[in-house]
């Protein structure tokens, strides 16, 4: 396991626990530490650090508070288990202002942006108000308690917008995936429609085609009709009035 990174929350000295992990002794006394707290992806509860009872001495009652506040981190090194509890030391202003340029330098070593989502923003202020709380809680216990359920409901609130924002991009995705897909349908749909256009265009056309055929064929045929009809009405009447002269020429000897 790797030793935990550089943090803006101030520890003690790492305390060697155990050289050989696996091969501890059975009378050797269990580690009371508790697990670092890690944000879950839904929203959490405050935590409820336990006050311990005011009979106990002031630095053990403030380490103790801080302990269930801020649990000790633990590594293994070398097949060695280390554990490292918060500092129990008082700060000065001194050490406020120093937090303040730790935590600027570490915004510019890190690239952290500065507007926008960032997680190493979020991290490095994260760091900063633990390392506050710890500070606060040393002088007042009570205020250091009500601090941290000030930032347990603020982790709430982001991991419910966190919720909400992957169960929108989760729904944006979907919605995109359907718009594609009858954007395809569409696409292919217009395909078939434009073949069936171009058919039913040559279709006209040959239609037309046909018909202006036709019409060309009746026409020439109309005009041998009527060349015709009208050859054969000049016969008739070239034939009516020889016989009517022939009529003529009959008659006309008898008067």
């Amino acid at each position: 396991m790797i030793p935990p990174a550089d943090s803006l929350l101030r520890y003690e000295t790492p305390v060697l626990v155990s050289r050989n992990t696996e091969k501890r002794s059975p009378k050797a006394r269990p580690l009371k530490a508790s697990p670092p707290l890690q944000l879950p992806p839904g929203p959490v509860p405050p935590s409820k650090a336990k006050v311990p009872s005011p009979t106990v001495d002031p630095s053990k009652q403030a380490e103790e508070i801080l302990n269930a506040i801020l649990p000790p981190r633990e590594w293994v090194e070398e097949n060695q288990l280390w554990i490292q509890q918060v500092s129990s030391t008082p700060s000065t202003r001194m050490d406020v202002v120093h937090l303040q340029e730790q935590l600027d330098l570490k915004l510019q070593q890190r690239q952290a942006r500065e507007t926008g989502i960032c997680p190493v923003r979020r991290e490095l202020y994260s760091q900063c108000f633990d390392e506050l709380i710890r500070q606060v809680t040393i002088n007042c216990a009570e205020r250091g308690l009500l601090l941290l359920r000030v930032r347990d409901e603020i982790r709430m609130t982001i991991a419910a917008y966190q919720t909400l924002y992957e169960s929108s991009v989760a729904f944006g995705m979907r919605k995109a995936l359907q718009a594609e897909q009858g954007k395809s349908d569409m696409e292919r749909r217009i395909a078939e429609l434009e073949d069936e256009k171009k058919d039913l265009e040559r279709q006209v056309n040959e239609q037309k085609a046909k018909c202006e055929a036709i019409e060309k064929r009746e026409l020439e045929r109309r005009q041998v009709e009527e060349k015709k009809h009208t050859e054969e009405v000049q016969f008739l009447k070239r034939t009516n009035q020889q016989l009517k002269a022939q009529l003529e020429g009959i008659i006309a000897p008898k008067k």
